[in-house]
């Protein structure tokens, strides 16, 4: 640092006394104008040393020169021992640019084989300005903040305001980045070190990058301050120079996993952290300045600035506008988890990571896999086709998982409940594993099987309940209930209440499989996880049984259970009873006469066309092919396609289709004339040339009707025969198409019986789905089902009694 003190000479004093008499300025009125005591304007004007800072304000406020008015060898002197900090600044980059390369350069999470390079990677973070769960919302408000109308697209994230991560480090020296576990917050400040380091990011600062468990863990206790010295010491540079970089403020120091300290030294590393930075956030240049400028400082604020006190947010703010060159700030970066927060430090702002979005999904998956045989589109396409995996790509961590799954098998696993396992294990155990940290366990006997079935419990009631948000209370009760019945657990139910908020706490901040949406309000942190520990407590935790296997397949037409049945379809060692229980609950769903009546058609106009498919994918193709039933097939996946079954270049198949979509577009064409689609469909000269390959010569009537329909070329004329002969031009057209195709019925359903069949053709799409999903269900109970599927009762009764 340079000298502390200058002394006027006897020239320099006179000159002094001189600008106070031309300025009819008093000692005392030199001194308030300084903020200095009248002391020290006695002692310059005596030859005594006086504080640099103080020296050269007082010339500067008489307007002199310093230089000219000190004593010419300590102006020399000063010059000689001033530091050139630019100049250090580039010299210690260039010294501990190996050191940050090495620890920050690279990332290897869960199962990768090798580091790969973080900018490879990296994808941009953004933050979240008010913390999730400190908001002050109900239940019925975030209900409606994450729920839609189509229970397929609920989904539990961030909607607050975004605000890219780079943006708030600038914006804000001292910062607490917050986030779930996996969130990302270890890499963004590993990014924020090599983009410093590589001149692209607070290019005037020098990146410190401090593992807070390993400081925690270091021999003989240091301070963080002695910590710090010593990792830069051992890479050449010496204690004076680190010191400088603190004094004037250039230091960028990034503080990462206050969370992963041991409880132990829980309250040493904070309390070295917090001394740490209420000694060098200011440097000292800002200390003089801060007191220097106090009496303007005074006129602007109530508060009074002293050398004892850090200034407050908004004084801090007064200086950087009114001088923004006259001194510099160190700046403060310390991540933690979410829920383990409740350290406070003076004057930082707390912001969160934000869950990924869809572009930063994409920024993601692009760069993942831009170097590897596997293309992107590959896995976008497969995550577009399944909501519920995609819910887990919001995490950087999942996100991670899939790709190094999809990688392994070009796939996801057919059997989605072994995903969410890795995931949730991953979340458990392999998270903090690869990185060495042990965790303090708040309740010993909870080990990881133990959290997985407290955590089925849960989510049973809840999911049972139609709670996706649930308060703090209730959760710690499920959690008592839980631990009360544990091997030598303490029955105090003081003790217990103790017990149930840490362990709740526990399981928020270790592992984020439950997160506080809002003050004292949770949820999973995803609906996939709710669904998983839903059908795992059904089917292997202790709600399993038979009972609870009936009142599971009792929910099978409903939406929002549909992903629970999956994964327990997937999780049973044999699906059998399960298997059959759905499916007596989806035929006995339209056991009335009228629906009996349209299966049966089904079920005997698929056994009279000519197909080598099997029967149960003909049966779909005319289950959704009445024009009145046509919006099944377009908002139900297409039973063929799950069965692997192409059945486009059927000749009878696609005739039939042809013709059901030609008399739904003639329905429309008897009230408008503005359909373009039906003309060209039903004037489709491609029926009726010599070259065409369906033979109409057979169905004559049904070719007269078609051909009777008139060209609008001549708009006057079609409206005139829309008018005359539209109505019963259509039913010539029916009954021909009955007559010939036994297709074109008119079962005038009502509105609850074409809502009944919706929910019978989406649970028979079900129970495909659940076939094909790698489960352990033995040959027969398959063969049964897939043949009996979209069939009437009195047909799968006759089976039975032959079988």
């Amino acid at each position: 640092m340079g000298r502390r003190s200058l002394q006027a000479s006897p020239d320099g004093i006179k000159r002094v006394k001189a600008a106070l008499k031309r300025k009819k300025w008093s000692q005392t009125y030199l001194a308030g104008v300084v903020d200095c005591s009248r002391q020290t304007i006695w002692s310059l004007l005596n030859a005594k040393a006086v504080d640099c800072d103080f020296f050269m304000n007082i010339c500067s406020r008489l307007d002199l020169n310093w230089q000219e008015i000190a004593e010419p060898e300590l102006v020399e002197e000063e010059k000689e021992n001033s530091v050139d900090i630019d100049a250090l600044v580039q010299e210690v980059r260039e010294k501990i640019k190996p050191l940050i390369e090495d620890r920050c350069g690279t990332m290897q999470v869960l199962d990768m084989t090798h580091p790969i390079e973080l900018n490879d990677i990296y994808t941009s973070v953004n933050v979240l300005k008010t913390i999730t769960g400190q908001r002050r919302k109900n239940i019925s408000e975030l209900v409606e903040e994450y729920t839609s109308e189509d229970f397929e697209h609920f989904k539990l994230g961030n909607i607050e305001t975004r605000v890219p991560g780079l943006e708030a480090v600038k914006k804000y020296p001292r910062l607490m980045i917050l986030g779930k576990p996996g969130a990302g917050k270890t890499t963004f400040l590993k990014y924020l070190a090599i983009e410093c380091i590589r001149g692209k990011f607070q290019t005037e600062r020098v990146p410190i990058f401090v593992t807070l468990k390993n400081f925690a863990e270091a021999a003989n206790k240091p301070s963080l301050l002695e910590y710090i010295v010593h990792l830069l010491t051992v890479r050449g540079l010496t204690a004076a120079q680190v010191a400088d970089l603190f004094d004037y403020g250039r230091a960028l120091i990034l503080l990462d996993g206050l969370d992963e300290v041991k409880d132990e030294d829980n309250s040493r590393v904070i309390n070295s952290v917090r001394n740490f930075y209420e000694n060098y956030f200011l440097s000292k240049q800002f200390i003089k300045h801060s007191q220097k400028y106090s009496k303007e400082i005074q006129d602007s604020f109530p508060e009074y600035l002293n050398e004892d006190k850090i200034p407050t947010s908004w004084t801090l703010n007064w200086l950087y506008n009114n001088f923004p060159n006259n001194f510099y700030t160190n700046y403060f970066t310390i991540t933690c988890r979410i829920a383990a927060s409740e350290y406070k430090f003076i004057n930082f702002t707390e912001v969160e990571v934000a869950d990924f979005d869809e572009e930063q999904i994409l920024n993601f998956v692009n760069k993942w896999f831009n170097r590897k045989v596997v293309k992107p589109e590959a896995f976008l396409k497969r995550l577009k086709d399944n909501t519920r995996i995609k819910q887990l790509a919001t995490s950087p961590l999942l996100l991670t998982l899939l790709c190094l799954v999809f990688e392994g098998s070009l796939d996801f696993p057919a059997n989605r409940s072994e995903l969410y396992n890795d995931g949730i294990d991953a979340l458990l155990k392999k998270w903090d594993a690869s990185r060495g940290i042990e965790r303090d366990q708040v309740y010993k006997k909870l080990s990881p099987n133990r959290k997985q079935e407290l955590l089925g419990k849960i989510a049973l009631t809840t999911f049972e309940e139609g709670n996706y948000f649930f308060k703090r209370q209730p959760a710690e009760k499920y959690i008592r209930d839980y631990i009360r019945n544990l091997p030598g657990a303490n029955t105090d139910e003081e003790a217990l209440e103790v017990d149930s908020e840490e362990v709740l706490k526990s399981i928020e901040a270790q592992h984020g499989l439950l997160v506080e949406r809002a003050k004292g309000i949770y949820s999973f942190s995803h609906l996939t996880f709710h669904e998983y520990f839903t059908a795992r407590e059904i089917v292997i935790g202790k709600q399993s049984s038979q009972e609870a296997l009936k009142n599971l397949a009792s929910h099978t037409m409903e939406k929002r259970w549909r992903e629970v049945l999956l994964l327990a379809i997937g999780m049973s060692s044999s699906a059998d009873r399960l298997l059959l229980l759905m499916k007596k609950q989806v035929d006995k769903l339209v056991a009335d006469e009228k629906l009996q009546q349209f299966l049966m058609w089904v079920s005997q106009k698929s056994l009279s066309v000519k197909v080598s498919f099997k029967l149960v994918v003909v049966r779909a193709f005319y289950f959704t092919l009445d024009p009145a039933y046509d919006n099944l097939h377009n908002q139900a996946q297409d039973i063929t396609c799950d069965l692997d079954q192409d059945i486009s270049c059927n000749q009878e198949l696609h005739l039939d289709r042809y013709f059901a979509r030609a008399l739904d577009l003639a329905h429309n064409l008897a009230q408008t004339s503005s359909d373009s689609q039906g003309f060209s469909l039903i004037r489709n000269r491609d029926l009726f040339d010599h070259n065409s390959v369906f033979d109409l010569s057979q169905y004559p009537e049904l070719k007269q009707a078609l051909q009777q329909f008139p060209s609008r070329e001549d708009w006057t004329k079609f409206k005139q025969w829309r008018k005359a002969n539209g109505q019963a031009w259509i039913e010539q057209l029916k009954a021909a198409m009955i007559k010939y195709r036994n297709i074109g019925h008119d079962w005038q359903f009502t509105n609850e019986q074409e809502k009944l069949l919706k929910q019978y053709y989406d649970a028979n799409q079900l129970l495909i789905e659940c076939l094909n999903s790698d489960c352990v269900a033995s040959p027969e109970v398959r063969q049964q089902i897939e043949e009996t599927l979209l069939l009437p009762i009195a047909e799968i009764e006759k089976r039975q009694q032959q079988s």
